[in-house]
């Protein structure tokens, strides 16, 4: 770039920076939802940390086979600018993060785009969530080592890489059959061996399964649907945004001595749970 900008007008310089701002800001729009969006900006969820480490996002990346040093680059300054200097600060999650090739789970034409900060569409009017948002929601699960999760909504699959980048088993459900097939095909090919992907309705869960350490749902219910807190073991916490268009994070634990607590979290924007939470919904009146 440095080279060709030397022997073009400033002019069309600008314009080409111009355009390249331009692709990253609209190709969100694409989709009709824009799923998995923090709705706040990164100033309003967490404040920049003042001192930061070295470079934690050095430690973190690993190289994906021989990928191009350009993507495991973008993914080492993802995590040191959209995670790690803002709140998301559990090794283990950013360890996860820094060792899925996010690049492989986009269109092949939005690969340049894989690591900017924001959900990209994936297909079947769907999207791909913004990338801290997954962290985050990561972080509030505390999946930790050994344990085992739920991944409702599937999409293409990453939210259940980087689970399984922690997990001892992840078990993914996705409500739409193309989907579901293309993200079982990609974890197969990618060598992932403990993730199990189903296509059906993730309103009641994978029982047969139960109960799960974590339970994370990448859609947006109107409620949150009782067979998921029932299927969480103790000690385990689900993570789930609620509401229609005005939704949150909410995170519901069930302690030690099987007893439920459920916290707020921030606003986001998330595609619409759709199937058995639509009738569910209605029967109470929503």
């Amino acid at each position: 770039m440095r080279a060709w900008s030397k022997s073009l007008p400033a002019c069309a310089v600008c314009a080409v920076a111009a355009g390249v701002v331009a692709f990253l800001w609209v190709v969100p729009l694409f989709s009709r939802w824009s799923a998995g969006w923090s709705q706040e900006p990164p100033s309003a969820i967490a404040p920049p940390v003042a001192t930061a480490p070295a470079d934690p996002a050095a430690d973190y990346t690993v190289a994906w086979q021989d990928e191009p040093r350009e993507f495991t680059e973008a993914r080492r300054r993802m995590i040191r600018q959209e995670m790690a200097a803002r709140d998301i600060d559990d090794p283990v999650v950013l360890r996860a993060i820094g060792r899925v090739p996010r690049q492989q789970f986009v269109p092949a034409e939005l690969r340049q785009a894989a690591y900017a900060d924001q959900p990209l569409p994936i297909g079947e009017g769907q999207t791909i969530s913004q990338p801290y948002i997954v962290a985050l929601m990561t972080q509030l699960a505390g999946a930790k080592p050994g344990g085992r999760a739920l991944d409702i909504g599937t999409g293409s699959g990453y939210q259940a890489a980087v689970l399984a980048e922690i997990c001892q088993e992840v078990y993914s459900i996705e409500i739409l059959e193309p989907l579901a097939n293309q993200a079982k095909k990609l974890l197969a090919s990618l060598g992932y061996k403990n993730i199990t992907v189903r296509h059906g309705d993730g309103y009641r869960g994978w029982e047969e399964n139960a109960p799960f350490d974590v339970i994370i749902v990448a859609a947006a219910a109107g409620h949150v649907p009782q067979p998921l807190v029932d299927q969480l073991a103790k000690g385990g916490k689900l993570v789930i945004p609620v509401g229609q268009w005005r939704q949150e994070l909410l995170v519901i634990e069930r302690d030690q001595e099987g007893k439920v607590h459920r916290r707020s979290g921030i606003p986001v924007r998330f595609v619409p749970m759709t199937g058995e939470v639509e009738k569910t919904g209605a029967a109470r009146g929503r």
